[in-house]
């Protein structure tokens, strides 16, 4: 092999802040915010349709609604804590997403089954309260330095 049989390698000086997003030449800080403003107006359009729609919760799963609730959003949390972080996977966020609203479900399905439904509801949201103001905690130090 020769030196002609390397290709020419230039130096480009985009001037862009960034690393380049692959498959594109728009900078990956800019991508990140696109998605997160995205994810901002796809949360606005959900609420604004639940407010419109006024969904009515069957009887049967009325009691395993607000467990999940809690389970989404410590899971919301989590992936917005890892967004900033930097490790974000979307992945990761919808396995974990998917499997935190079926295991609380499961367990105060578990408790109702056992009669002691109403201790598993509470034992489950303590649980996640502390994981969702841990992560708060770690969004508001990361956001404002406090």
């Amino acid at each position: 092999m020769t030196a002609s049989d390397v290709p020419d390698v230039e130096a480009s000086d985009s001037g862009s802040p960034g690393p380049e997003v692959p498959g594109g030449t728009e900078p990956a800080a800019t991508g990140r915010a696109g998605f997160a403003l995205a994810a901002l107006v796809a949360l606005v359009v959900g609420v604004v349709i639940g407010l419109v729609a006024g969904p009515r919760v069957p009887a049967v799963v009325a009691p395993y609604l607000p467990i999940a609730v809690v389970a989404a959003i410590d899971a919301v949390f989590g992936g917005v804590r890892a967004f900033l972080d930097g490790i974000f996977d979307a992945k990761v966020f919808v396995v974990s997403f998917v499997f935190n609203v079926l295991v609380a479900a499961l367990i105060v399905w578990l408790g109702d089954q056992l009669g002691v439904g109403t201790q598993l509801s509470t034992a489950i949201v303590v649980v996640l309260g502390i994981r969702i103001f841990g992560n708060a905690a770690a969004l508001r130090r990361r956001l404002f330095g406090a």
